[in-house]
């Protein structure tokens, strides 16, 4: 009888712990899952924000027409905004990313107000290298 007992006890114990295994590789792929949507959706509204701002850059630099630079404004403005819920989400999913997300956002900020054609070049390599490093840091977090 004790053997019975003992059986049964060692099978519900099994599947208990089978159970709470599987939950948890759940959880975990379902995370890993959100962290990856995060780091795509900012890379791509880095990347959306940072043509926007070119171009922008580039119409004000050759002094364009008051109207198109406007319009390339209010399109960087917008692109600017969509960084915004996938930076949280990311820093919020994937706090160690926080820090390499800011600065990949932080250059992409920076091809504001270049003076110049060459000095937005570089403020646009730099913000290229930038997500380059979150897409890196997060390859190694994930």
């Amino acid at each position: 009888m004790w053997a019975s007992i003992i059986a049964v006890a060692g099978t519900l114990l099994g599947s208990i712990t089978a159970y709470f295994l599987q939950q948890r590789g759940t959880e975990r792929a379902a995370l890993r899952r959100d962290r990856l949507a995060a780091v795509s959706a900012l890379t791509v509204a880095l990347t959306d924000h940072r043509r926007a701002m070119w171009a922008r850059e580039e119409l004000r630099l050759s002094g364009a027409d008051t109207t198109v630079y406007e319009a390339a404004r209010r399109e960087s403005h917008t692109t600017r905004s969509a960084i915004t819920a996938p930076l949280t989400t990311l820093s919020i999913l994937a706090p160690a990313l926080a820090r390499a997300a800011r600065d990949a956002v932080d250059a992409s900020y920076g091809l504001r107000g270049a003076d110049s054609a060459k000095a937005l070049e570089t403020a646009r390599e730099v913000a290229i290298a930038a997500c380059e490093r979150l897409i890196r840091e997060a390859s190694k977090t994930f």
